[in-house]
């Protein structure tokens, strides 16, 4: 149990630390990080994979440290907003995928989809709240534009990446996609006579 504890822990700073590094790969220039949305890869993952409280946890720590270590996006209201939009994606997409019995490449697209939908509103609702305390306007063309159509690069490539990943880590014996099996009477004593 603390071995298990232990693994969950150190891969979720790993994906945490993916998180931070991934931003690199747009050149750190906010307009086509908005496009290809590289920080929400590793939380999504991290939930997929630990579950929901990890990917919470990994969508809270991630654009508030990244902030902190590369002023990059802005504390406020930017990163703040993306922890509760990122939470979101880690706890969403891990509690359906987890809850759902025939774990396949169909539950993961399921699970991808509804947590995009939820992380987007989120981000609309804190952002609209932090806005107004800021005294700016957050309109409803400001979200269309910032959480779907801009964000559409970012989206197709989450609807590949995420499931091919899965699938890899999959053939590779690294993960599980289908449940384990439920113990039965038959097979506790089966275990308990070879005991």
């Amino acid at each position: 149990m603390k071995k298990i504890r232990i693994k969950d822990i150190t891969l979720t700073a790993m994906f945490i630390a993916l998180g931070i590094v991934l931003p690199f790969l747009t050149g750190q220039i906010p307009k086509i990080g908005s496009m290809m949305l590289p920080m929400h890869l590793p939380i999504m993952l991290c939930g997929l994979i630990l579950g929901w409280k990890y990917g919470l946890i990994a969508g809270i720590v991630t654009p508030i440290l990244r902030s902190f270590i590369f002023g990059m996006p802005p504390l406020f209201p930017s990163a703040v907003a993306m922890a509760f939009e990122l939470a979101a994606y880690g706890a969403v997409i891990g509690l359906i995928f987890n809850k759902i019995k025939w774990r396949c490449i169909y539950t993961i697209l399921f699970s991808l989809s509804v947590a995009m939908i939820a992380g987007r509103i989120v981000w609309g609702a804190v952002s609209y709240l932090l806005f107004n305390i800021t005294a700016k306007s957050f309109t409803f063309t400001m979200f269309l534009s910032s959480a779907i159509i801009n964000a559409i690069p970012g989206i197709i490539l989450q609807f590949i990446l995420i499931p091919s990943i899965m699938l890899l880590l999959k053939r590779s014996h690294i993960i599980q996609l289908t449940p384990k099996k439920h113990k039965t009477l038959s097979s506790i004593k089966e275990e308990v006579s070879e005991g």
